[in-house]
């Protein structure tokens, strides 16, 4: 994979955040560190988008003519 160089600017309060999660041990330098961070937000981006689909099917499937305590009895049958 080809990797690209950029420029960043941070305060120095996110520089001695990063600087302290580098003397931490988890992180070897600042773009270990920072493409963590974009990893993190690429995941949690990919489940938001994962929870809207859901959330749209759900709205696009209609109105359920059973009941709450139907659709418990299906949960604990393992049937949802």
């Amino acid at each position: 994979m080809e990797t690209i160089r950029k420029t960043i600017t941070f305060t120095e309060q996110q520089n001695e955040w990063i600087k302290l999660k580098i003397k931490s041990g988890n992180f070897t330098n600042d773009s270990e560190y920072i493409r963590d961070l974009v990893r993190k937000d690429q995941i949690q981006n990919e489940k938001l988008l994962e929870l809207k689909m859901a959330i749209d099917e759900g709205f696009n499937s209609g109105v359920s003519q059973k009941s709450i305590s139907d659709l418990m009895n299906d949960v604990d049958d393992g049937k949802i």
